[in-house]
């Protein structure tokens, strides 16, 4: 599949609300081209109009009236959700590995499969 060349100028992203127009093909390819993606005919088409989804999802996003929401500098509220360190009895350990699928012999410990080195 040939890479299509990369635009040799830039023109301006100018911000705008109206964002009903839809992704051509062209667009996703020049995009791919900027992003230096090399896209399959099935991809440029799926990513068309997948784009072209989100984009009218953020359209719905902008039409929200949030005049009367206040700003915020961070996504914690106020006050802190963080309980108490307080000691407390903890689970049996019988308990705790009735279920697992593969206990130690001694049956104090969790075995699972090695996921680094080999």
């Amino acid at each position: 599949h040939p890479r299509t060349p990369a635009p040799t100028h830039f023109s301006p992203v100018v911000a705008s609300t109206d964002m009903s127009a839809s992704l051509t093909l062209t667009d996703v390819e020049r995009i791919a081209a900027l992003a230096h993606l090399e896209l399959t005919s099935e991809e440029t088409v799926l990513f068309a109009r997948q784009l072209t989804d989100i984009l009218h999802y953020a359209e719905q996003i902008q039409a929200l009236d949030t005049s009367d929401v206040p700003g915020t500098a961070h996504v914690h509220t106020l006050g802190s959700a963080d309980r108490d360190d307080e000691p407390r009895p903890s689970l049996p350990v019988e308990e705790a590995v009735a279920n697992a699928p593969d206990p130690s012999p001694d049956g104090r410990l969790f075995r699972v499969p090695r996921v680094i080195g080999g």
